[in-house]
């Protein structure tokens, strides 16, 4: 038999993302005061703020407008879709504050590539979930075979570009002819 990892999420937050969800069906969707009434206005949601709005003022009748008692369980709040807790990290010694089982990382923003890279390499050894793992970059330094590679795909790409200018120079360049144009006769020029 083979040792696999298998990275079971738990089980608490997965129950707690099923209440999420079903707490979520259960919330009207917020829509603009009176965007069904003009094309010229979006369907997103933008907070009322006049003196009369009937949303603003939880009028019998008109749509509902966001407050704290459509908020989630208790549970599930500020839990990735991937049912881990949310951990942004900064640096390498941030990493070891992480729980493996219950957290994810993220890696901040304003992080450079040579920080990322060691980062996730470590975050690897640590068997850490990286939530922003498609935004990071390629490592900081590329090996000597990824040189060779680009090199190759570079002087080949010099060699199309010469052969197609040699075969532009070889086809026969066909000589432009002056339409004839009919000549406009003049005021004075006029048959009587």
């Amino acid at each position: 038999m083979t040792a696999e990892k298998t990275v079971k999420k738990p089980s608490l937050s997965r129950a707690a993302l099923k209440v999420r969800a079903r707490c979520r069906n259960k919330k009207p969707e917020f829509v603009r005061a009176e965007s069904w009434k003009y094309d010229r206005f979006s369907l997103s949601w933008r907070k009322p703020k006049g003196l009369d709005n009937k949303i603003r003022r939880k009028i019998k009748g008109w749509p509902p407008g966001p407050s704290t008692g459509y908020k989630g369980p208790k549970v599930a709040r500020f839990l990735h879709p991937s049912g881990y807790r949310e951990v942004i990290v900064y640096n390498v010694p941030d990493l070891s504050k992480v729980d493996p089982n219950t957290q994810a990382i993220r890696i901040a923003h304003t992080v450079g590539k040579r920080k990322r890279a060691t980062i996730i390499a470590e975050a690897k050894n640590l068997n850490l979930k990286i939530l922003n793992l498609k935004v990071s970059a390629e490592p900081a330094e590329k090996t000597e075979e990824e040189s060779e590679e680009v090199a190759a795909e570079e002087t080949e790409t010099e060699k199309t570009e010469e052969e197609e200018k040699v075969k532009a120079e070889e086809t026969p360049k066909k000589a432009k002819v002056p339409k004839k144009t009919k000549s406009k006769p003049k005021k004075g020029d006029e048959k009587q």
